[in-house]
């Protein structure tokens, strides 16, 4: 070999192994979800409850086109909702959407964004105040995933205040929504009676955590479902019918 092929070895040999590398990544990446974009992504498999969260963000959605969506195979069967956020904030569209979604007869959730800055019971009341629940809805859910500099031992004090005054008013636990990272440094320990919800965009197939979750939010990209027109985020549900039906509320 002289020296001419040796230098077009030199850079077509990692050439190649940078694509299989990145070959590999993408195949792993895509493993376990549909073949086929659904709502604009690929759904994970075998999962078969998919639903979506929303917000004011989505502005006013068509719940009669979110409820005939999709086959039925990935239709979406259960929508969580914006309710509060701190201790006085109420989304705007709320209670259109509360409202709404129970009458397309879609399983739905509310669920409070947490400040930990700000009195943990004082916020539950005001989600308390706002969110009637009734049979057939799904357990409230807290999201948290900002620290805004209160530290550790300040979030936790103020997370737990919450959760204990939402579960004394419906007497459910409630789930806890938050990232890996968020959940590995914060709440790790002391809170794994409560229910997880995790979200989680790397991993295909499942999420890289190691304890049970009911939840997993897989994609913050939904792009093309019906009667809503932006993006919004999809979720499964870590069970068959009957143990979603054994999570909503009797």
């Amino acid at each position: 070999m002289n020296w001419t092929n040796l230098k077009k070895a030199l850079i077509i040999v990692p050439l190649l192994l940078a694509l299989i590398a990145l070959y590999e990544w993408w195949a792993a990446r895509n493993r376990g979800f549909t073949k086929e974009k659904v709502y604009g992504i690929k759904l994970p498999e075998p999962f078969r409850i998919h639903g979506i969260d929303v917000s004011s963000y989505q502005l006013t959605i068509d719940w009669g086109r979110v409820k005939t969506s999709g086959d039925r195979q990935h239709q979406i069967s259960f929508a969580y909702i914006k309710a509060s956020e701190g201790r006085g904030k109420t989304d705007p569209f709320f209670f259109r959407n509360w409202s709404q979604a129970h009458r397309q007869g879609i399983p739905a959730g509310a669920y409070h964004f947490f400040l930990p800055s700000q009195n943990g019971q004082e916020q539950a009341r005001h989600f308390i105040k706002l969110v009637q629940l009734k049979k057939g809805d799904l357990p409230p859910v807290v999201d948290i995933e900002k620290d805004l500099g209160v530290g550790r031992q300040n979030l936790r004090k103020e997370l737990k205040l919450f959760l204990q005054e939402v579960e004394k008013a419906y007497r459910v636990k409630p789930i806890l929504y938050t990232n890996i990272k968020f959940y590995n440094q914060y709440l790790s320990d002391g809170f794994e009676e409560f229910p997880l919800w995790v979200a989680h965009y790397i991993d295909r197939g499942r999420p890289r955590i190691d304890r049970n979750w009911t939840f997993w939010q897989h994609s913050e990209s939904g792009n093309n479902v019906p009667g809503i027109s932006v993006r919004v985020d999809f979720n499964v549900f870590n069970g068959d019918s009957l143990a979603f039906q054994r999570l909503r509320l009797p």
